[in-house]
C-alpha cells in the first residue's frame, strides 16, 4: 500500500498499518516538564532555595559577629599598645591598627553583600544564584581565616559549604531560570 510521495505536502501522510515508528517516521513530540507545553518553572520557592537563603542569612550574621569582634579589638588596641615606646614601635602599632580596620571593613562589606543576595533570592535571576555560589566560596575563605581565633569561623565554613551545595542543586537552577512575566 502506497501513501504517496513523502515530499508532496498534499499526499496522504501517516504510517502504514503494522509498522512501528522508527527511523524515518515522525516521533511523538517531547514531553515538557511542566504543564501547558511551555516550561514555566516552579511556582513556589523550592525548599532547597529557601534553605540556601537561610544559610545566606546565617553567614551574614557570622560576618557581623566577626566585624564586632574586630571592632572590640580595634577599640582596645591603643590600651594594649600604650607601653610601646619609640617611633618604630608606634609605627608598627599604627600598621596593626590599620590592618584591623581593614578587616572590619571587609567583614561589613561581606555582610552587606550577603544581605543583598539573600533579599534578591525570591525575585532574582540566575545571576543571583551564581553570585551566591561565588559568595559561598569567599565565605569559605573567610571561615578558614577566622577558624583558629573564634568558633564563628567554623560555623561560617560549614554553612558556606552547605550554601554552595544547595545553590547548585537542580531545583535552585530551575527556580532562578524560570520565566518572569
Amino acid at each position: 500500500m502506497s501513501f504517496g510521495d513523502p515530499n508532496n505536502p498534499y499526499a496522504q501522510q501517516g504510517q502504514p498499518q503494522g509498522q512501528q515508528p522508527g527511523y524515518g517516521y515522525p516521533q511523538a513530540p517531547p514531553v515538557q516538564p511542566y504543564g501547558g507545553g511551555y516550561p514555566t518553572g516552579p511556582v513556589e520557592i523550592p525548599s532547597a532555595v529557601k534553605t540556601a537563603r537561610i544559610f545566606l542569612y546565617i553567614i551574614v550574621v557570622c560576618h557581623v559577629i566577626v566585624a564586632a569582634i574586630y571592632g572590640a579589638a580595634f577599640a582596645s588596641f591603643d590600651e594594649n599598645t600604650a607601653e610601646l615606646s619609640g617611633t618604630d614601635a608606634q609605627a608598627f602599632a599604627d600598621i596593626g591598627k590599620g590592618v584591623i580596620g581593614f578587616f572590619i571593613g571587609l567583614a561589613v562589606v561581606f555582610a552587606a553583600l550577603g544581605l543583598a543576595l539573600a533579599l534578591k533570592y525570591a525575585s532574582g535571576g540566575n545571576g543571583v544564584r551564581v553570585c551566591a555560589i561565588v559568595y559561598g566560596s569567599f565565605a569559605i575563605i573567610s571561615g578558614i581565616f577566622t577558624i583558629l581565633a573564634w568558633g564563628v569561623g567554623l560555623v561560617t565554613l560549614i554553612i558556606a559549604i552547605l550554601l554552595i551545595v544547595f545553590a547548585a542543586k537542580r531545583d535552585s537552577a530551575e527556580w532562578f531560570k524560570r520565566p518572569r512575566h
